[in-house]
């Protein structure tokens, strides 16, 4: 363990070690490459930052407004049918707009319901295998000005659909 340990601390100074060293033998100007990388990272930083606040505000509105658990008590009739948990519903709802937010959200599930139980194994497994996708798409997009998002929209959420789908089905099944 300790071995692995000392390599995992070892491994970034390596290879910037390693690209210092090529760059040498290469007689590339290594520092003018990074500030030139950084100078575009800053730019990139500048171009999606409203589309960053502009999601971070609406994360908060819609956590704050109590429209979640509105939509909860209002699916909350065919959830029951399909034995599908209402208690995490918030979670699927948070994760496709907001990391940071379904983080805080499957954290609250798990000190609730315990990470051992079936609430919280679905949580996992739904943390797992679905992806931030508005907040993803946004970024992405806007980044190189791409404005017609749809098709990649719903295919997106549907994949984030048939995650929490098949998290509900395979904690059904095995657990």
């Amino acid at each position: 363990m300790n071995a692995i340990n000392f390599l995992s601390n070892l491994a970034m100074p390596l290879i910037i070690l390693l690209i210092v060293i090529y760059g040498l033998f290469q007689k590339i100007k290594v520092f003018d490459l990074f500030l030139d990388g950084a100078k575009e990272g800053i730019q990139i930083l500048i171009s999606i930052f409203p589309t960053l606040i502009g999601l971070f505000v609406a994360i908060g509105a819609l956590r704050s407004s109590g429209i979640l658990d509105f939509i909860i008590n209002l699916l909350s009739p065919i959830l029951n049918i399909f034995n599908f948990p209402t208690e995490i519903m918030p979670l699927a709802l948070i994760r496709p707009i907001s990391g940071s937010g379904s983080i805080a959200v499957a954290t609250d599930i798990m000190k609730t319901y315990g990470v051992d139980s079936n609430i919280g194994l679905m949580s996992a497994i739904i943390m797992g295998s679905t992806e931030t996708t508005i907040y993803t798409i946004a970024v992405y997009s806007s980044s190189v000005g791409i404005k017609n998002t749809r098709f990649v929209l719903y295919a997106s959420l549907l994949a984030d659909l048939i995650g929490i789908l098949v998290s509900v089905l395979v904690v059904s099944i095995f657990f």
